[in-house]
């Protein structure tokens, strides 16, 4: 495993510990570059940074209207749709900052999977050119090592260089869109965010090396140029 560990005690102090980070990342991109791009993830543990970040003092920390937000994988959905990371998004952040709507860069779920996936590769191209370097990616990691929307069994390299996939996952038995490794791991910085005892022993195996990306595809993501970071509670330390 590369990149560095931030521990916190629980759920609730990791998420204060992610959405500070967010802020003092953000701000350093603002005030190298002018603007700062942010990839959101979706999932329970980021949406509790969000939740923070939309409010006091967090909330007038940063500049919004300097801040392109990106997503890192989205669900086949309507953007209405419960299952949306981008209503979810929007209802735990985005509603409540001052962003700029064309900053607002959303997967079009709704979309045919493999059209809306070359959309926003091309997107992404003209906006952040051939290579991304986001500023911040925030990623989850589910029980079985799955990152954004790769999943075990599938070779998270596949169309690497395409930026973006359109994914069909048997295990949810649904289409999801998501940025490729190459995408990623050009970012100056990825956070990953993980809580919860039943992410353990996914999280050992990865800390060990075993298994591989096809396996855990978690273990696709080593920036090239940038640095990783894993927030996790202690009870994923086992």
């Amino acid at each position: 495993m590369t990149g560095t560990r931030d521990v916190s005690p629980n759920p609730e102090a990791l998420a204060e510990r992610l959405a500070d980070a967010v802020v003092a990342i953000v701000g350093d991109a603002q005030a190298r570059q002018g603007e700062a791009s942010l990839v959101l993830a979706g999932g329970t543990t980021p949406r509790a940074a969000y939740e923070l970040l939309a409010r006091a003092p967090r909330r007038n920390a940063i500049d919004w209207t300097r801040v392109s937000i990106l997503f890192g994988d989205e669900r086949c959905v309507a953007p209405t749709d419960a299952d949306s990371n981008y209503r979810m998004a929007r209802e735990a952040l985005l509603a409540h900052v001052p962003l700029r709507a064309s900053a607002i860069l959303r997967m079009r779920g709704e979309a045919d999977p493999a059209v809306a996936a070359a959309e926003y590769a091309a997107l992404i191209r003209d906006r952040f050119g051939a290579t991304p370097h986001f500023d911040l990616v925030l990623l989850g990691m589910g029980p079985d090592g799955h990152t954004a929307s790769l999943f075990p069994g599938s070779d998270p390299f596949a169309d690497d260089d395409a930026l973006v996939r359109a994914v069909y996952s048997e295990s949810k038995r649904q289409w999801r869109l998501t940025l490729t490794p190459s995408a990623i791991n050009a970012a100056r910085t990825v956070a990953i965010a993980l809580a919860g005892s039943e992410k353990a022993t996914a999280f050992a195996a990865v800390s060990r090396g075993e298994g591989g990306p096809l396996h855990y595809p978690i273990e696709a993501i080593a920036p090239s140029d940038g640095q990783l970071i894993w927030f996790v509670d202690r009870s994923v330390l086992g």
